[in-house]
């Protein structure tokens, strides 16, 4: 009896200290959450569309995307003409997705109507166009949050200047660039990484 006592002691003591020598290590699922990463997906946002319906972002999964916040009455706007080129030129691997914004200077005040006619009347707009949105300050649309904060997208922190910024979505959705207004759709910039 005193030999087997003093075995399970060991076994006991021994079962505590690997016990609490794990409790110190972060678990698997701990681990992961101390890095930077996408607190949600590009593929679980939901927008309503200019036209009505909804855009979901899932649909996309496989093709790169190319997400514009647009204004019709901006230097810019004729870009436009080149995010229409760009998507029926790539339409097989790329989707344009337009996001009207009033954030600058007012050069959007047109509603989703109005927005939808402009478009199509004076740049034959056929890529997917959501309702309008808030691109930065206190009323951001939460797309716009993932886009521009490294924390929820993983990737970078971006800042909306001006109307006509890019975003550049991987197959996988993640974000493989941010353009300022000047770069044009139809630029090596964008098209190269397509």
């Amino acid at each position: 009896m005193k030999k087997i006592l003093p075995i399970l002691f060991f076994s006991a003591i021994s079962a505590s200290c690997q016990s609490q020598s794990n409790a110190g290590l972060p678990a698997e699922s701990n681990t992961l959450q101390q890095v930077p990463q996408q607190t949600r997906s590009i593929y679980s946002f939901q927008v309503e569309g200019l036209n009505g319906g909804t855009i979901n972002f899932a649909d996309f999964k496989g093709k790169k995307i190319l997400i514009v916040n647009t204004a019709s009455k901006c230097g810019f706007t004729p870009q436009y003409e080149e995010l229409e080129k760009l998507y029926q030129t790539y339409k097989d691997k790329l989707v344009v997705i337009g996001f009207p914004a009033n954030n600058f200077l007012s050069q959007e005040p047109g509603s989703n109507a109005e927005i939808a006619e402009f478009c199509k009347k004076n740049f034959g707009v056929t890529f997917p166009m959501a309702a309008k949105i808030s691109v930065k300050g206190d009323d951001i649309a939460p797309i716009y949050k993932w886009l521009c904060n490294m924390s929820e997208n993983g990737v970078l922190d971006a800042t909306i200047k001006w109307n006509f910024n890019k975003f550049l979505i991987d197959e996988n959705g993640t974000i493989l660039s941010w353009y300022p207004s000047k770069v044009k759709p139809m630029s090596e910039e964008i098209t190269s990484k397509l």
